[in-house]
């Protein structure tokens, strides 16, 4: 797979640029928006008269839009404070026009301008749910991927279990795991598998991440109890091409290739591709002891030495758009493969080095989507997948190891933790089904429904005659959803209900006769049904003002993995029970412009969460590995504020805080009657204060027109918290406080080509994240990003 990616970006490169040229089906209109003095007017509405087709412009003025236009158009450009510009444009399909606006102040009419367009990012933001939108095409120049990206959201925390590759954990105001939903475009990314997962997708190629917090629309048709994170990818409407590769510390090489070709006829091919591979070797502070004599050496700085990780995934799309059966039907293959070594278990006291694992994506799939489906206002969506991938897990050196890479070797067939070739399919498949009806401007009824399937086949070479591995661990479930929206110029309100469904098929072994060894099993079913409801409302006070709330009696049935295993580090438990929440948001958001160069953006939100049988990981009797149990009640109550500022093109910097109060409301373990000790506890093991800042600097036409010169910084900050329950003993094990800096600097000799160099941990911090596992320490990447429009 890597040597295919290099021959792949240079042939895209060679052939398609052959084809922009007069292949676009699209007309495009750009340009800029000024101040008669010269200076750039950030955030004014630009639209197509008697359409809804408008965007809102960009910090250095700028503005584009795209569609099929043909014929005469009124270009109109509103701003508060200004009076409107108004140009008359003759438009052919399939060209590209650029036009200039110059506005005038006008005091007279302050109350009487009306933003009638607004860009995509601020549509979601607006919407009733309390949602947050990262703009990640403002991070294409940086070797971020998805996952580090989110971590700089408020109230998001990102958590994983070492460097590139390694296990991520990912939570919304403490809700974390499978409570949190993802989706590509709306898909949900349940059966993607270990090839296909947040940080290893490369931030290129997205066009934008929405996070919904607490409470979730009918739309993804999803059991998310406390949040979902819908990745948007990059859609063109005309041929398009990006190569990006970046290289940094302990050997890290990430490559992007990201293509799609649009012809007359409404053929459209998109390709995306992306590798990574490290070394992972990092230092790392540990306790070692001596394999041979036992001497006990602690606090000593050692390099990770077993903790490789590659994948290489290939995304290619086929068919057709803008057809009079269908808006978009597309074809679609998904390849992938990842390696990973596995250096420690779910502590840093276990080692390993010979323990790996290897992983697998074959996923076809169908997209279908059109607008006025059989009636006008009916849009539908129709999304298929199956993943034929499979996983296998190779332990066969019976060896012990230490933090040295000292190892004693013992006699006889075994493994590092068991003796094992296991591989196995899970084969999931995900069939979704979409229709919004739009009754009028005001009203909208939506119907979703989402159904899941997992078989879980495996065989081990190693152990074939061992009966375990033909037992059915088979789940298979369904969420279906009705929502209706009503919208007005300054309300818009949603109530929904979601039906949720389960059902489980496994084996339980038992000993039929008494005698050691005899183990036979019986085949179970389980299953679920349940109904959840909730709504959201928002309300602009004024242009500058909005408020909003939602709830949500949500469910978030059990998992594969969390009932089966995962085969690493996660012991299956088959008595899970789902887990509900009734869910409590309210937030306010306030604008201020001054003099249209001063941007300020406030938010806040306050949060309650009420959880049954709280699904959580813990450490099993043995300390080596994680299992899963239900916590009877689980509240939390949380606040989270953002702060962003913005001057003209120059200056952007923000800050944002999370507070959560995770505690564990369980007075009384089923079956006692004495209290709890833990009872109202902090849940342990979760951070509940952390918080972010991040400050920009653009220098423009430096040393050259079109020459530009980015300086960005970043800061994560996150609060010591309890490893363990704080109740049991006065030796709590705290995650000490965390604090790390980020820096970047990007030039670019164009909108085409452009060079980044970042730092990592600038003050080479001690970090820790799941179960004190350490992560990497000051590290350093450049990139270089390559585009032809």
């Amino acid at each position: 797979m890597k040597k295919f990616l290099a021959p792949l970006g240079v042939l895209l490169f060679l052939a398609l640029p052959q084809n922009i040229l007069g292949q676009a089906t699209t007309t495009k209109i750009s340009g800029t928006v000024s101040e008669q003095g010269g200076r750039p007017v950030f955030g004014a509405t630009v639209l197509l008269r008697h359409t809804d087709i408008g965007v809102v412009t960009e910090t250095d003025g700028s503005f584009e839009i795209t569609g099929q236009f043909a014929g005469e158009y009124i270009l109109e450009v509103s701003y508060m404070g200004y009076k409107k510009g108004l140009q008359k444009l003759t438009l052919e399909l399939g060209k590209s026009y650029t036009t200039d606006v110059s506005m005038e102040e006008d005091s007279v009419t302050l109350n009487e301008v009306t933003v009638t367009g607004k860009s995509t990012v601020q549509q979601v933001r607006d919407k009733a749910f309390n949602v947050g939108v990262v703009d990640t095409k403002k991070l294409h120049t940086t070797s971020l991927d998805i996952g580090h990206a989110l971590d700089r959201v408020s109230g998001v925390r990102v958590r994983e279990s070492g460097g590139v590759g390694s296990q991520m954990n990912f939570s919304i105001n403490g809700f974390r795991g499978r409570q949190v939903r993802f989706f590509i475009d709306g898909v949900p990314m349940d059966n993607f598998g270990s090839a296909f997962q947040l940080n290893n997708i490369p931030v290129n190629l997205s066009e934008r991440i929405e996070v919904y917090k607490g409470v979730v629309p009918v739309g993804p048709g999803s059991d998310a109890l406390g949040g979902a994170v819908n990745i948007v990818t990059n859609t063109y409407a005309k041929s398009h091409l990006d190569l990006s590769y970046s290289y940094g510390s302990f050997n890290t090489h990430r490559s992007t290739v990201n293509a799609v070709y649009v012809g007359k006829s409404g053929f459209i091919l998109q390709l995306n591709a992306f590798q990574n591979y490290s070394d992972n070797n990092y230092d790392v502070l540990v306790d070692v002891a001596d394999i041979d004599t036992g001497a006990y050496f602690p606090d000593r700085t050692v390099e990770r030495f077993h903790d490789n990780y590659h994948n290489e995934t290939l995304i290619a799309n086929v068919g057709v758009v803008n057809k009079p059966y269908a808006d978009e039907l597309l074809f679609g293959m998904t390849l992938g493969q990842n390696y990973r070594e596995i250096q420690t278990g779910a502590r840093m006291v276990s080692v390993f080095g010979g323990w790996h694992r290897k992983g697998t994506i074959l996923m076809p799939s169908i997209k279908y989507t059109k607008e006025d489906f059989l009636v006008k206002g009916l849009r539908a969506q129709l999304n298929g997948n199956y993943n034929f991938g499979q996983e296998q897990n190779i332990d066969t050196l019976n060896r012990r190891y230490n933090w040295f890479g000292q190892f004693k070797e013992y006699k006889g067939p075994g493994g590092e933790r068991s003796y094992s070739l296991y591989k196995y399919r899970n084969n999931t498949g995900i069939g979704i089904a979409n229709f919004n009806y739009q009754i009028n401007k005001k009203h909208a009824l939506a119907l979703s429904s989402t159904l899941n399937s997992f078989d879980r086949e495996g065989s081990d070479e190693l152990n074939p005659e061992n009966d375990l591995y033909e037992q059915p661990r088979k789940t298979l479930k369904n969420v279906a959803g009705l929502g209706y929206t009503y919208t007005s110029e300054n309300f818009n309100a949603s109530v929904f209900a979601k039906h949720y469904f389960q059902q489980n098929k496994f084996a339980q072994s038992y000993n039929p006769t008494g005698n050691y060894g005899d183990i036979a099993y019986v085949n179970s079913v389980n299953a679920f049904n349940n109904l959840g409801y909730g709504m959201a409302a928002t309300y602009f006070l004024n242009d500058n003002f909005q408020v909003k709330g939602s709830f949500e009696n949500s469910y978030r049935l059990p998992e594969a993995n969390e009932l089966y295993g995962d085969q690493i580090n996660l012991t299956g438990n088959i008595d899970l029970k789902p887990e509900s929440s009734k869910n409590y948001n309210l937030g306010a958001s306030y604008w201020v412009s001054l003099k249209n160069l001063h941007q300020l953006n406030f938010n806040a939100s306050a949060f309650y969460r009420d959880a049954k049988d709280f699904i959580r990981p813990r450490l099993d009797n043995n300390q080596a590995m994680q299992v899963n149990d239900n916590l009877g009640n689980v509240t939390n109550l949380g606040v989270e504020a953002e702060i962003r500022y913005q001057f003209g093109n120059k200056i952007t910097a923000g800050a944002n805080f999370t507070y959560e109060n995770l505690r564990n409301n369980t007075q009384f373990i089923e079956g006692q009657t004495v209290e709890s000790v833990v009872y109202r506890d902090r849940i342990p093991n979760v951070p509940y204060l952390y918080g972010n800042a991040d400050a920009s600097y653009n220098f423009s036409n430096l040393w050259g027109k079109g020459h530009t010169l980015s300086l960005g910084y970043n800061l994560l900050y996150v609060h010591a918290f309890y490893l363990y329950w704080p109740s049991l003993g006065s030796d709590k094990l705290d995650v000490p406080e965390q604090i790390s800096h980020d820096v970047t600097l990007t030039y670019g000799f164009s909108d085409k080509l452009r060079f980044t160099l970042e730092c990592r941990n600038l003050a080479d911090s001690l970090l820790y994240d799941n179960f004190s596992l350490q992560k990497p320490g000051r590290s350093f990447f450049g990139k270089i990003n390559y585009t032809i429009f």
